[in-house]
């Protein structure tokens, strides 16, 4: 049925009616997901070559309470992202990360501050509108907003110089990713992109005020 079929008094549609957004754009991730269409390009310093693996993964953002610092307010999500090869479901992930995602309405900033345990960890930002689809996290070393930071071993061997990740609401329900760490090998003695892409279907809804822990 089409959304002109579907009018309601007024002139709007049953499309338009979102709820009062307070997420932002953020709104639509709240729940669990899992995803088995992982690409993920990155250097394997064993076989000293780049190269593809695929991997399933598992991920959950849950709504934490109102921000409030100073004038500052803002809404948000907790989350963990985990990873595993295929054929290693059964095995340690190779991959795990968690972190916040945060809505500052007042600025229309979407922000990602997340860590992993090589000893990196980044705050990375960028513009979104309350219902944007799909939304930007930009970061690099030394910024004075969004930067990253990495420990000693990470610096002399796989320097980051720069991180960008994109956020897709797709329209069918579904969670996209794309990301792309530049790294400077030590190595290779040049610059690399580590990418990962992966698309998640929602498995569980997520209602905190009626969960018990």
């Amino acid at each position: 049925m089409s959304d002109e079929a579907r009018k309601l008094s007024g002139g709007v549609t049953m499309a338009e009616i979102m709820g009062p957004r307070k997420l932002g754009p953020l709104t639509p991730l709240v729940g669990e997901w899992e995803g088995d269409v992982g690409v993920d390009l990155s250097y394997h310093n064993k076989d000293d070559e780049t190269t593809q693996t695929g991997y399933f993964e598992r991920a959950w953002f849950r709504p934490i309470p109102i921000v409030e610092n100073g004038l500052q307010t803002m809404e948000g999500l907790n989350y963990e992202m985990t990873a595993w090869r295929h054929g290693e479901e059964a095995m340690d992930p190779f991959h795990d990360e968690v972190g916040y995602l945060l809505w500052d309405k007042a600025n229309k900033q979407v922000i990602r501050c997340f860590a992993v345990p090589r000893g990196l960890a980044i705050l990375a930002g960028g513009d979104a509108g309350p219902r944007d689809k799909s939304f930007k996290f930009k970061s690099e070393p030394g910024s004075a907003s969004y930067g990253l930071s990495q420990n000693k071993y990470l610096i002399e061997r796989a320097r980051a110089i720069a991180f960008e990740c994109t956020f897709t609401v797709n329209d069918d329900g579904t969670f996209s990713y794309t990301s792309d760490l530049v790294l400077k090998l030590a190595a290779t003695g040049r610059e690399m992109h580590h990418t990962d892409r992966n698309t998640l279907h929602l498995v569980k809804r997520i209602h905190p005020s009626t969960e018990k822990t």
